[in-house]
């Protein structure tokens, strides 16, 4: 008997089927390559219901009339690659080691330029001044600046902005991050803090000169459906739940293993919001 859980019908399938060794011995060996998830939703084991706007149409929109573009932390280049057309001169950025070469392998050859950049501090309250973050690229070097998932430097970026250039960015909050710590039976960290949001990426972009155009925000939830699902979302998105092992927190991951056969897929609740900005 299916049982219908946001969206997603939750079935006694051959995954369901499968015992916790088997589902964790698979998380383990499947390989984690940029930020394709398509492993884990295929089935509906991992799924996140939809935002009520859809980013790639915002920047594709914005792709067709701007001469340049800049892609911040591009992950594996998976969403920088399906933009058509691209603008002639397509820059991305990189920070995380294991997304540079996935990157590269993807883009390269669509005549994108990619940067390993070192990563910018996160974008929350008291983030003091930055030690990293800053690009190798000359002031008003583009006219689009793209940013999804990815923190970034507010001065940073209205340096790189040509006069009447945008800045559009998508950013998820840490709602889910609190969730995750208490399904894995630990404490949050003590300075985990509010988090991103709208408000203050508004703030600090218009603390640097940037004017908020258009914006919106949105609560939302992902689901998983088996625990090996979670593991391998955990060991994708380390900075979640940094330390997190599947060896370390078995005993938890048994524990909600057993939880999904008795009461269906576990829901995350998340945030998330986006925001143009332009450089008048």
């Amino acid at each position: 008997m299916a049982v219908a859980f946001i969206g997603v019908p939750f079935v006694t399938d051959r995954v369901g089927a499968k015992d916790v060794n088997h589902l964790l011995a698979e998380a383990q060996r499947h390989p984690i390559q940029g930020w394709d998830f398509r492993w884990v939703r295929e089935g509906g084991r991992f799924h996140e219901e939809p935002l009520p706007w859809d980013y790639s149409d915002l920047v594709a929109q914005r792709a067709r009339g701007s001469p340049d573009l800049l892609d911040l932390g591009t992950g594996g280049g998976e969403r920088l690659a399906a933009v058509s057309p691209r603008p002639g001169l397509t820059v991305a950025t990189e920070s995380y080691p294991p997304n540079v070469r996935v990157a590269a392998r993807r883009l390269v050859p669509l005549g994108v330029h990619l940067v390993r950049s070192s990563g910018a501090p996160d974008n929350v309250p008291g983030g003091g001044a930055p030690s990293a973050g800053l690009l190798p690229f000359r002031d008003g070097a583009f006219h689009l600046v793209i940013d999804r998932n990815e923190a970034y430097v507010p001065r940073e970026v209205a340096r790189l902005l040509a006069p009447g250039g945008s800045f559009l960015t998508e950013q998820s909050g840490s709602a889910e991050i609190p969730e995750l710590y208490r399904l894995l039976d630990l404490r949050p960290p003590p300075d985990l803090g509010p988090g991103r949001s709208l408000d203050l990426a508004r703030h600090q972009l218009m603390a640097v000169g940037l004017a908020p155009l258009a914006g919106g925000e949105a609560d939302f939830a992902m689901s998983f459906r088996d625990v090996g699902a979670l593991a391998w979302y955990l060991a994708a998105v380390p900075w979640a739940v940094p330390g997190f092992s599947m060896k370390s927190q078995r005993g938890a991951l048994e524990r909600l293993h057993r939880r999904i056969a008795e009461e269906g897929p576990i829901r995350v609740p998340r945030h998330a919001f986006w925001l143009e900005a332009q450089k008048r």
